[in-house]
This record gives structure tokens, C-alpha cells and sequence, in this order.
């Protein structure tokens, strides 16, 4: 299965990009293809041949509960997306499960449909959140 992990920083994207790569870690080692895409720099990406999809944030400031509005702006332009699955991971903040209702609310705007959603804080939690996707088609 081919997994698109998108990731959107808000600032210094160390933490994310880091989330981001173990979950990518944790898909491959159950044999899964993953690509890793920065949603704000990657605006023309197209995720039509994506079997399932990740979407990571963080909230826009700590205190914040709300999530970049870049995800909307790139998901709109990224393809046919309507209908694909998906997990939400919210990664940072004070307001963490109010940032992730808001990240869902995002993502479903676009037709996609949310599997999982979770808060990760550790790498190592996100390896074995990546591990434990269940990503294969359910027909």
C-alpha cells in the first residue's frame, strides 16, 4: 500500500517532520510504501494514487487551538481525494484534542474519510502508531 504522510509546521517544523518520519519508519517496517510530503512547501502534490493518507499538524501557536489554514488550501488542489482515508495526528500544543477536532473538521471538509486520529508527543509513539495503521483497503 502507498501512504502519503503530509505534514504542515508552524515554524520551526522539527518536532513534526520528526513525528513524521517515524510514522513513516513504523508503516514501512510492515512492508508499506510511504512518501513524505511538507504541505506548505509541496502545494502542487498530487495525492490521487495514494492508497491512504496521514495528515500531521501542529496548532498555529501553543495557546492556540487552531490548525494552519494551509491543510484546506492543499488538499483542495492535490487531486481526487474525496472518498480516500485517513488518520489526523496532532503533534504539540496546550489545546491538543480541541486542535485535533479541528484538524478532523479540516480533513472531512475535503471528502475524506477519517479512520484514526490521535495525539502523539514522542517518537517512538509515533513508530508504533505507524506500525499499527491499518491501512489496507476495506471492500
Amino acid at each position: 500500500m502507498t501512504v502519503s504522510i503530509i505534514y504542515f509546521p508552524n515554524g520551526s517544523d522539527d518536532k513534526v517532520v520528526s513525528i513524521s518520519k517515524s510514522i513513516s519508519e513504523g508503516l514501512e517496517s510492515k512492508g508499506h510504501r510511504s512518501e513524505i510530503i511538507n504541505g506548505k512547501l509541496d502545494g502542487e502534490k498530487r495525492l490521487s494514487f495514494s492508497d491512504y493518507l496521514v495528515i500531521v499538524s501542529e496548532p498555529i501557536s501553543n495557546f492556540s487551538a487552531k490548525v494552519p489554514g494551509s491543510i484546506s488550501k492543499f488538499l483542495s488542489s492535490s487531486g481526487q481525494i474525496s472518498g480516500k482515508r485517513a488518520s489526523c495526528v496532532i503533534v504539540s500544543g496546550i489545546r491538543k484534542q480541541k486542535a485535533l477536532l479541528n484538524l478532523m473538521k479540516e480533513v472531512e471538509g475535503q471528502g475524506i474519510i477519517i479512520k484514526t486520529s490521535e495525539v502523539i508527543t514522542k517518537e517512538g509513539e509515533a513508530r508504533a502508531y505507524g506500525a499499527h495503521l491499518n491501512v489496507q483497503r476495506n471492500f
